[in-house]
């Protein structure tokens, strides 16, 4: 018998029974690569939906942070009181956010309040102050006036651009016009800001498919608001995926610089916007709810509520959504650093 002819047939190759065993095992081990990759994946997607989520709501509170804060400040002015005077070398502007119970962007002799830096509503349809037609129902719409922060005495003034002239004692506006207004001794001279911040949507199409999104928005002052040389307030979008806005006013109402309580904009009243006397607003609540661009088929959410500002009933604002975005809501509270000080009084 030949010995060594057998020993090479028993090692030529692999029975049926191996072959079939091993498959199983790779089977398995492929389904063990392919659940880990999977999981991964949604893993790695829903970690960048959470992150931009969270830098979204960042950079909402970031902008309408640095506005609040400086709501009011007009320079060098130490001042009650102003006349018309100081605006009536300025053209009509075509449009301007005045309506309700706010000012426009300047001071008006038919006004019947003080010039009011700051003021807030909650949009009850797409039209809101005067000049908004595309507001979202239910969320806040906030005015914010005030000089920014850099002094350009004797440098060319932007021509699409205002700006306010201060003394201690009086103050005026100007309509830039890329000439130089010289230094004087005891003016100063700022960019003047007006601003109005509301949520409304944007439809767009992504991989054949109707996307509609939340938008952040805001209505800017500028010289031209048409293209056409008007002056007026002019509409940019600032940041996507901002779903609500919700404000609530930080009211001292004895002028020891304490908050006293807070107020949502449909429980502030006349005296609460005037920024005189005794009573003002110290510091402003500001609530954000945002949501991804396109729903998680990764989840399923129902009945799901969030709630803006508050801590009572009286004070919160509940919103339920039963469809699949993911959303986050970011709160932070703003001191109004020019609040209590001697604020714009209109002299009629």
């Amino acid at each position: 018998m030949d010995i060594t002819h057998n020993r090479f047939n028993r090692i030529a190759g692999y029975t049926l029974l191996e072959l079939m065993i091993a498959m199983v095992v790779g089977l398995f081990l492929l389904g063990g690569v392919m659940f880990t990759y999977l999981s991964m994946k949604v893993t790695t997607s829903d970690t960048v939906e959470m992150g931009e989520l969270q830098e979204t709501g960042r950079i909402a509170l970031d902008i309408l942070g640095k506005d609040l804060a400086m709501a009011g400040f007009f320079g060098r002015l130490n001042l009650d009181s102003l006349t018309t005077a100081d605006t009536s070398d300025l053209d009509a502007l075509g449009t301007d956010c005045a309506g309700g119970a706010n000012n426009g962007s300047f001071p008006s002799a038919a006004a019947v309040t003080n010039f009011r830096v700051l003021y807030g509503e909650e949009a009850q349809s797409a039209n809101a102050l005067g000049c908004i037609n595309d507001a979202k129902a239910g969320s806040d719409v906030i005015q914010i006036k005030r000089a920014l922060g850099t002094e350009v005495s004797g440098q060319a003034l932007d021509a699409n651009q205002y700006y306010v002239q201060t003394t201690l004692a009086d103050a005026r506006f100007i309509e830039g016009d890329g000439n130089v207004i010289p230094f004087e001794l005891g003016k100063g001279v700022w960019p003047y800001e007006h601003v109005v911040y509301y949520i409304s949507e944007q439809s767009y199409t992504s991989g054949g498919k109707n996307i509609t999104v939340p938008v952040l928005m805001r209505k800017r002052l500028t010289t031209d608001a048409d293209g056409a040389g008007n002056g007026g307030m002019r509409s940019e979008s600032v940041l996507e995926g901002v779903e609500n806005i919700r404000f609530l006013y930080g009211i001292d109402q004895n002028g020891n610089g304490n908050v006293d309580f807070y107020r949502d904009a449909s429980q502030m009243t006349p005296t609460d916007w005037q920024q005189s006397g005794p009573r003002s607003i110290k510091t402003v609540q500001v609530s954000v709810l945002v949501r991804a661009t396109e729903e998680d088929n990764n989840i399923q959410l129902t009945n799901q509520t969030y709630v803006l500002g508050g801590d009572n009933a009286a004070t919160q604002r509940r919103l339920t959504y039963t469809d699949n975005y993911r959303r986050m809501v970011f709160v932070s509270t703003f001191k109004l650093n020019n609040a209590g000080s001697n604020q714009w009084l209109i002299a009629i």
